[in-house]
């Protein structure tokens, strides 16, 4: 299984359509075998599904993600696990061991209005980025 996970500095980037990197893992037996980090190029949100794509990812461990991107995701063929923050390497040997935690329903969609951040840990207030407070 391939796995990767939006990355900046060691952790999982909140923002999926403007991460600058993933960070991709080959995991088998419950065991990563290899990672490397990959850069994006500039490629944001709708063209980030077939960037994944073609590195043959199957799972994407992120923190927010608007609705688009999920919808383009699925059509991949990507499995989507949201709302995870915190280290990108201690999410994928969570998941790998079968404990990951994650929120299903997560929707980022504050970034379309009239200003724009990066869903982190900042509370979120009002906005609808998953985030459980």
């Amino acid at each position: 299984m391939i796995i990767a996970v939006p990355y900046e500095n060691g952790l999982i980037f909140q923002h999926f359509g403007h991460t600058g990197a993933f960070k991709v893992y080959n995991v088998q037996d419950e065991k990563v075998t290899s990672e490397q980090i990959v850069p994006t190029n500039g490629s944001g949100h709708g063209a980030l599904a077939g960037f994944l794509q073609g590195l043959g990812v199957n799972l994407l461990i992120c923190g927010g993600i608007g609705g688009g991107a999920k919808t383009a995701l699925a059509q991949a063929g990507i499995q989507v696990m949201g709302g995870v923050t915190g280290s990108a390497d201690q999410a994928v040997a969570d998941y790998a061991a079968g404990s990951l935690r994650y929120n299903p329903d997560v929707q980022c969609s504050h970034h379309h209005g009239e200003h724009e951040h990066t869903c982190g840990d900042h509370g979120c207030g009002s906005h609808s980025c998953g985030h459980q407070q």
